[in-house]
């Protein structure tokens, strides 16, 4: 039954200024650096009831969702809100022409409706310690590098067992600050996690890829699951006799929306930054990275374009694929002008120079750090001549043509085969099997031949010829350049790119079947190449790297030592605090803190398929039936920014205010400052969330779940004059 609490406030003279505090801070360590500096921009918070290992707390309500992606437990039955586009692979695995709930959204309107979805799980916190001293015992900087690896892992191992004996548990040890400090993670994973609600794409990804990463932005991103867990309380796989997780604590959600100058808080999993990367990593980046990851994922988002458009089955098929590629694709494209406008590169050369000050200082930093940055650049020099293989490993190969990794798994079916024990191949058969089913579940032959195509011709045209695969130079000498013949070729007589010649390969495995096949030939040279050839040259500058930025970040905590330096983000759990705030990407602009659904309106084109208005949704807007979910003003709000710092990772991740209720839910970065993950740029840098009540209106008045509803806890205040 929902829960209804109102809250008598005293009424709170607004902030009209946007504060933050860049940083992505763990848990652990809030109540020692950031607590006090939290309180006085508004929490009403303890650091113990955001993060506690004897008692409920914030953290206990956070999931690592499928371990790419946040979710926030939002109900006393293990309701769980993350982003649309977290949950678009499960609703797409779900949707067909005939249940398009992409297209058209699914509601359960009770458990037994809800979906499982095989391979989906989610992650909660139990605790974190710091181990560093464990973990570095007697290392100081003249251990030499392979004693020291040697050591590091010994220990970490042996940190990971003892933490989870006797338990179902799991643990991780990450590092930080480049290895200098190291922490231990322990947490529990629930398997049986299934679909309950999601708006249509229309709603859900409303403004597509042309609003991706922009402000102001109208988009309803979000999507609801239920975690599971067995009858007797513990995390289990799918069972129909489990029952809806009774989680540690789960979030109220406020009526209240947000104000201009609010504090907010974002706790969740970012995935990786890079804070800390050199002048010669950001030239590297803007440079030579980023342009060709995009010319490449520009090339293969044309040709999905053509066929989804023509075909709604193909739209349904390839929509999650798509997601993939263009988001990153945009995404490296604003990174790139953002390093360039915000001067980024001139500043690392900055904070260099100083360095380099500091290590002149004595001659113990000259022994230290001497070589520090010279290493780096000479590696990165290195590193630059083997950067377009890997990129055309990473984008036309291992994600381009779906042959790929499907005849690179068949290997282990080969040595099966080769070797003398049935019930080996037996698994060895099943486990392929397996992979077949999935790698022609987003799959169509034409698509897919176009796309093989294209890659190669580009492999071909833009690797330095030392460094193609043979496989290329000898097709692309075959056929004289023309690799739509290849294609054709290929695609007539491998068993990989045709499901009925792969099923039929099952009634009499051959290893040598496989071996002759035109697609894995193709994949074995060009994966082999890579690892042969490519893969050595680079290992010695990564090294020499990483030992380097090591040493530059403890420098620079050393040069700085009044300096509270915070960890790059790594998949583990992070707190950011900061504020609701308008903000001035350009000269002569100024973007407000929120939007409403008038601007949906705005946007509204039938004819363009990002911008599709639902009917229903234009009804309950001519009527104004927002019911309590409507703003002072009688509107109701979509989104909102905050200058909050995440990253890739924090989708789904709840945005909370100064009560511990939820407000809203985080869902991308905003354009100008896409070089955030690099520097964080604290008149720019914002996080894109939808909010909360515009989540309830469309559960409510578009979708009719009043059953969802009626479980959730919504926290409403009433001020005192």
């Amino acid at each position: 039954m929902k829960k209804l609490f109102i809250l008598l406030l005293c009424v709170l003279i607004p902030q009209t200024k946007a504060k933050c505090d860049e940083g992505m801070w763990l848990p652990l360590l809030i109540d020692r650096l950031n607590i006090e500096t939290m309180q006085k921009m508004g929490l009403k918070l303890s650091a113990e009831e955001i993060y506690s290992v004897n008692s409920s707390s914030l953290k206990d309500a956070i999931v690592s969702f499928n371990g790419y992606c946040t979710g926030e437990i939002i109900s006393e039955k293990g309701l769980l809100l993350t982003n649309h586009h977290c949950g678009y692979g499960a609703i797409q695995n779900h949707s067909s022409v005939e249940n398009d709930y992409l297209g058209n959204g699914f509601w359960a309107k009770s458990h037994e409706e809800e979906m499982p979805n095989e391979g989906l799980f989610v992650d909660f916190l139990i605790k974190m310690n710091n181990v560093s001293a464990e973990v570095l015992d007697s290392i100081d900087y003249s251990t030499p590098e392979k004693v020291r690896e040697e050591l590091i892992n010994e220990r970490i191992k042996a940190i990971q067992e003892r933490e989870t004996q006797d338990s179902h548990y799991w643990s991780e040890v990450k590092s930080f600050f480049g290895g200098s400090e190291y922490y231990v993670f322990i947490y529990e994973r629930y398997n049986d996690v299934r679909l309950v609600g999601t708006p249509p794409e229309s709603i859900g990804k409303f403004g597509g890829d042309t609003d991706n990463w922009m402000w102001p932005r109208h988009t309803g991103d979000f999507a609801l699951f239920r975690v599971y867990m067995s009858p007797d309380g513990g995390p289990a796989e799918y069972s129909e006799n489990n029952i809806p997780l009774v989680p540690k604590h789960h979030l109220p959600i406020s009526l209240d929306g947000v104000n201009e100058g609010d504090f907010t808080m974002v706790l969740g999993y970012p995935g990786g930054t890079d804070r800390y990367l050199s002048s010669f990593g950001v030239n590297s980046a803007t440079s030579l990275y980023n342009p060709n990851v995009v010319k490449v994922r520009e090339e293969k988002l044309n040709i999905l374009n053509k066929y989804m458009r023509a075909d709604r089955a193909l739209n349904i098929m390839y929509a999650s694929k798509k997601a993939r590629i263009s988001n990153y694709w945009k995404y490296y494209i604003g990174q790139t002008k953002g390093l360039k406008r915000l001067g980024i590169y001139e500043k690392k050369q900055g904070l260099e120079a100083r360095f380099s000050d500091f290590i002149a200082l004595t001659d113990l930093n000259k022994s230290i750090y001497g070589t520090v940055l010279s290493d780096i650049k000479a590696a990165q020099i290195e590193l630059d001549k083997t950067t377009l293989p890997r990129i055309y490993l990473n984008e036309a190969a291992w994600g381009g043509p779906s042959f790929i990794k499907l005849a690179r798994r068949s290997e282990k079916l080969i040595k099966a085969i080769k070797g003398e024990n049935d019930s080996l191949l037996l698994v060895a058969i099943d486990n392929f099997k397996d992979e077949v089913t999935k790698s022609f579940k987003e799959y169509d032959k034409a698509v897919d031949q176009e796309i093989f195509v294209k890659m190669m011709e580009m492999y071909h045209n833009n690797v330095p010829k030392e460094q193609l695969p043979k496989i290329i130079k000898k097709m692309a000498e075959k056929y004289k350049g023309d690799f739509q013949k290849w294609g054709k070729n290929i695609y007539s007589k491998s068993i990989f790119v045709d499901k009925k010649k792969m099923m039929n390969f099952f009634k009499n495995p051959s290893a040598k079947l496989i071996e002759k096949d035109p697609c894995y030939k193709i994949q074995k040279s060009i994966l082999d190449n890579y690892f042969n050839e490519i893969v050595p040259k680079r290992r010695a500058p990564q090294k020499s790297i990483q030992i380097a930025e090591r040493l530059l970040i403890d420098g620079l905590r050393k040069m700085s030592p009044e300096k509270v330096f915070y960890p790059n983000a790594n998949f583990t759990m992070r707190l950011t605090y900061g504020s609701v705030g308008k903000y001035r990407p350009s000269n002569a602009v100024l973007f407000d803190y929120a939007t409403t659904l008038d601007g949906v309106m705005e946007k509204w084109d039938n004819e363009n398929p990002e911008f599709i208005v639902p009917e229903k949704l234009v009804e309950l807007y001519k009527t104004g039936d927002y019911g309590e979910y409507a703003n002072q003003n009688g509107d109701i709000n979509v989104c909102f920014i905050s200058n909050n710092d995440i990253t890739g990772g924090n989708s789904g991740s709840p945005v909370i205010n100064q009560n511990g209720h939820l407000v809203g839910c985080a869902f991308d970065g905003n354009w100008e400052a896409m070089s955030g993950d690099i520097a964080f740029e604290h008149e720019l840098q914002r996080t894109i969330s939808v909010d909360a009540r515009y989540i309830l209106f469309i559960i409510d008045k578009f979708a009719g779940a009043s059953n969802i509803i009626e479980e959730l806890t919504l926290v409403k205040s009433e001020s005192l004059e």
